[in-house]
């Protein structure tokens, strides 16, 4: 069996997250959120992968390589302009063998729902009751077969998701030359599935388990969700007088100092230095090479690589990117006084508590009040004292 994952795409949706990277490679519990997905696929027996890369290519490949590293094969395949999932497949046509897995890579899926895929015959496509299936393509069906797929509707007729996993014989690739371009100028594999339904040959297998990650405040979901069977796992050092509840997953390199206080789950990657007397609360991730210090309060947020957060600050419920700095005394609001659903970005988020969106290699003076739901594009620079609220452009110097 061979998997194909689709991994071309920027993910406007995550911007400003993505101006630097590929949405796959954004972090669930300090990893690619495409390497839960292959990890998954491995737990199955799957060894050999087809990754379709285009945009920040180059990150995926340095990070997974050959595959080896993660015990698989990985072969790439480039997407040269962004057209649309079935372009994409099309890509990886020259290196299938016969019938194969198809995953969107912005997904995160349990191991025994790929297995039980499968097993299925193919042609088969996964689907899951959502609550909010305007947002996605949804399917009818009438018992496992599907009968008819609707692309995002304000009035889907049911609330079957489809969620982006297929098994296909080599023949999906006959249906591909005959596509046209969708309302949306791409080439929707969804359109090639049609031939199927007519045909009365597209099963569908119910999901137990999925988590799309369209948006930066999915990541907070998806890392809350993943980190429930975090396991214990220090690598790293820490101190006398640090109080630790809850399990902790410490990198190598990285130490945590006295006085601090960690309430699991929380997982924290290599030469971090935390604390002193720093609080760190559940469902937080703290990427590799961070520094947060002295009286700094984490909160069910994740920390890209390379941020420091370092005096009297507070971040909550907030996805903050790489290369950050936050001056003394800088804080992020994470629930509005009416208690309402907090938008961001001009998306609704369906959270309550949400902090902020912080870009990459963005520099915050003392002092500074980051207001819910604020989007913070990357390179930007804060003079002390400031308040912040709604989307702030790249690169921006705000005094």
């Amino acid at each position: 069996m061979q998997c194909v994952i689709l991994a071309a795409g920027e993910g406007k949706r995550m911007r400003p997250l993505t101006a630097s990277r590929p949405k796959v490679m954004l972090p669930v519990a300090n990893r690619p959120m495409i390497e839960h997905l292959i990890i998954a696929a491995r737990e199955c027996g799957i060894e050999d992968f087809i990754l379709v890369v285009g945009y920040g290519e180059q990150e995926i490949r340095k990070y997974f390589g050959d595959g080896a590293s993660k015990d698989v094969s990985i072969h790439y395949v480039t997407q040269r302009q962004q057209l649309g999932t079935a372009d994409a497949l099309r890509a990886a046509e020259p290196l299938i063998r016969g019938r194969f897995l198809l995953m969107n890579g912005d997904m995160i899926l349990k191991a025994g729902d790929i297995k039980a895929i499968c097993d299925r015959n193919a042609p088969c496509v996964g689907i899951f009751p959502g609550t909010h299936p305007e947002r996605f393509g949804v399917v009818t069906v009438d018992g496992d077969r599907v009968t008819g797929l609707v692309e995002k509707s304000s009035k889907p007729p049911s609330n079957l998701i489809n969620a982006g996993v297929y098994l296909f014989e080599k023949s999906i690739f006959d249906l591909l030359p005959g596509l046209k371009i969708s309302e949306r100028g791409e080439y929707e594999l969804t359109d090639a599935l049609f031939q199927y339904i007519e045909d009365g040959g597209l099963a569908a297998h119910r999901l137990s388990f999925w988590l799309d990650i369209g948006a930066p405040w999915n990541l907070i979901d998806a890392n809350e969700v993943m980190m429930k069977d975090l396991q214990t796992d220090v690598l790293g050092e820490i101190e006398e007088g640090v109080f630790i509840s809850g399990p902790v997953s410490l990198g190598k390199g990285s130490v945590i100092k006295s006085g601090t206080c960690i309430e699991g789950p929380c997982t924290i990657g290599e030469d971090c230095r935390i604390g002193p007397h720093a609080y760190l609360r559940g469902s937080t991730a703290i990427g590799s090479g961070c520094h947060i210090g002295h009286s700094t309060e984490i909160k069910n947020s994740v920390i890209l690589s390379g941020t420091k957060i370092p005096h009297f600050n507070y971040i909550g419920d907030s996805v903050i990117g790489s290369g950050c700095n936050f001056g003394a005394g800088t804080k992020i609001a994470n629930l509005r006084h009416d208690h309402t659903i907090i938008k961001s970005g001009g998306y609704i988020t369906g959270r309550k508590k949400f902090g902020a969106v912080i870009g990459d290699n963005v520099q915050f003076g003392i002092n500074c009040s980051i207001n819910v739901g604020c989007v913070v594009g990357s390179g930007v620079k804060v003079a002390p004292h400031q308040h912040i609220h709604g989307t702030i452009a790249d690169n921006t110097t705000i005094r």
